[in-house]
C-alpha cells in the first residue's frame, strides 16, 4: 500500500516563477538543507533573486555576515534573537543557540556578546540589526527582563550603525511597540513575520513600519493577517519565508526555502485585489529600501 509519510516531510515542488523578481526579506540558510549555492539558484528559477540572512545568535551572526560577503545576492543580519538574551544572562535551556544550554553567564556575558554585534553590524554586507525584539511565548519575568535590555541596546545599536531594525514580536505586541516609542525607533525599522492584527497594522503605518508577512498569512486560522495585509500601505509591504519554518499552504508543514516565496506572493496579491506583477514590484523596490541595498 502506497505510503504519504515521505511527502510530509519531503521538499514542496517548485512553484510557478513569478514574472517580476522579488527579495525573500527574512531566512535563515543556515538551517535549511543543501548548500547555500543549490539554495540561491532554485530561488533564482523562480524569481527570488534577494535573500536576507538573519542571524539569531553570535555565531550565526557571524557566518550571516560572511556569507553576504562571499554572495551578492545575500544581504546579513546581525543580532542575540530575543530567547537568547535570557539564555545567555540566566542559562536557559529554552534560549536560541546551537551550543544548548551553559552556566549562567550574567549581565557581561551579555556584554560581550552585544559588543560582537555592534562589530558586526558595522560591515557593510550587513543592512540590518535583528531579528530582536520580545517573544513571551515560554518567558518568565527574569526573561522578559533580559529581553527588554537586549532589545533597547540592539536599538541603540542599529541606530548608531543607520541600520534597518528586524523586529521579532511573539506575543508581545504592546511592550514592543512602547520599547520602540521610548526609545525612537531607526528610520528603518521591519516587522519580520508580522503577526498583529489589523489595528495594529494601522498603528505601523503610522508610524512608518514595514510589515514583512511570511508563509502563515496563508493559513486558514490566520484572518487577522490576511486583514492586515489588506489594510497596511502597498509601500511598507514586505514578504518572506522565516525558512525552514512557516511552509505556506498546502504545504504547511514541510521545509520551507526562499523559493517558495511566490506562493506567499500570490497569496497576499489575491488579499489586496492587486496583480501580483504590481505587488512583486513593490515589494522589490520596499526590500531594497527598508535594507538599504
Amino acid at each position: 500500500m502506497p505510503s504519504n509519510t515521505a511527502d510530509k516531510h519531503a521538499a514542496p515542488p517548485l512553484p510557478e516563477p513569478l514574472r517580476v523578481p522579488v527579495a525573500d526579506s527574512h531566512t535563515h540558510l543556515d538551517m535549511q538543507s543543501g548548500t547555500v549555492e543549490e539554495g540561491l539558484a532554485k530561488a533564482a528559477s523562480v524569481g527570488v533573486t534577494t535573500v536576507v540572512q538573519v542571524g539569531c545568535d553570535v555565531r550565526g551572526s557571524q557566518w550571516a555576515a560572511e556569507t553576504a560577503a562571499r554572495y551578492d545576492a545575500v544581504h546579513a543580519t546581525v543580532a542575540l534573537h530575543p530567547n537568547e538574551a535570557p539564555r545567555i544572562v540566566h542559562g536557559d535551556p529554552d534560549g536560541w543557540s546551537r551550543q544548548g544550554a551553559r552556566e549562567p553567564g550574567g549581565a557581561r556575558a551579555l556584554d560581550e556578546a552585544l559588543a560582537e554585534i555592534d562589530r558586526l553590524a558595522a560591515l557593510p554586507q550587513v543592512k540590518g540589526v535583528g531579528e530582536t525584539g520580545l517573544d513571551y511565548f515560554r518567558t518568565g519575568p527574569e526573561g522578559k527582563e533580559a529581553q527588554e535590555a537586549s532589545f533597547r541596546a540592539h536599538i541603540e545599536i542599529a541606530k548608531r550603525h543607520g541600520k534597518a531594525l528586524v523586529i521579532h514580536d511573539r506575543d508581545a505586541h504592546e511592550d514592543v511597540l512602547r520599547v520602540l516609542k521610548e526609545e525612537g525607533a531607526p528610520e528603518r525599522t521591519v516587522f519580520h513575520c508580522y503577526s498583529g492584527d489589523a489595528e495594529m497594522a494601522r498603528v505601523c503605518a503610522r508610524a512608518g513600519y514595514h510589515m514583512s508577512f511570511a508563509g502563515n498569512v496563508t493559513f486558514k486560522n490566520a484572518q487577522n493577517l490576511r486583514d492586515a495585509v489588506a489594510v497596511a500601505p502597498l509601500e511598507l509591504l514586505l514578504v518572506e519565508t522565516d525558512a525552514p519554518f512557516l511552509t505556506p499552504a498546502p504545504y504547511r508543514g514541510r521545509p520551507n526555502a526562499p523559493y517558495l516565496i511566490p506562493i506567499t506572493v500570490r497569496a497576499m496579491a489575491a488579499v489586496r485585489g492587486i496583480d501580483e506583477d504590481a505587488l512583486a514590484t513593490a515589494l522589490a523596490a520596499n526590500t531594497a529600501h527598508a535594507f538599504g541595498y
